[in-house]
């Protein structure tokens, strides 16, 4: 009895799960440098580090050392590269998991420096700039401060004055 009812209700499931059957394709989150508009495409090309960027795993694809590699980040030379202002090749036409099969034709088709149609970010860039001011500020309360009394164009020391240092 136990065993019909067991087998019942796998049964039961079995058939309630068809009924309603889906797919479920996870697919990440673009990077707020992303353009907008493509919120379905797996890569994107970015000419000006002949690089790629796996939406789906959020890994930059490039050439090092012989091998193509997968990272969090781009190469060191181009760490400092801006992602917002930077032309980014929307692959919405390549299905797989190498988008660098096509390297050869990209790196002629889209060169460095390429520039297409205007593109709009996603997100807004970072403001560095206010951080940038806080910086300078606090840097500024570590200056040396200057004795009483003393005056700064008149002190010459090792900066370029006229003189030629300590005499002996």
């Amino acid at each position: 009895m136990k065993t019909k009812i067991l087998i019942t209700f796998i049964l039961g499931l079995f058939l309630s799960g068809s009924a309603f059957a889906q797919v479920t394709v996870f697919v990440g989150t673009p990077p707020s440098w992303g353009p907008v508009g493509y919120d379905n495409v797996q890569y994107y090309y970015l000419p000006d580090v002949e690089s790629y960027y796996d939406v789906h795993n959020s890994r930059f694809i490039y050439y090092e050392r012989g091998t193509w590699v997968h990272r969090r980040y781009l190469p060191r030379q181009y760490r400092s590269y801006d992602l917002y202002n930077g032309y980014k090749v929307v692959m919405s036409d390549y299905r797989g998991n190498t988008p660098y099969v096509h390297f050869k034709d990209y790196k002629v088709k889209y060169a460095k420096g390429y520039k297409g149609q205007p593109q709009k970010s996603i997100g807004m860039k970072p403001d560095h700039r206010k951080q940038g001011v806080k910086n300078a500020n606090r840097s500024r309360s570590y200056q040396k401060a200057s004795k009483p009394g003393h005056n700064k164009s008149q002190d010459q020391g090792n900066r370029g004055g006229k003189g030629k240092g300590k005499k002996k």
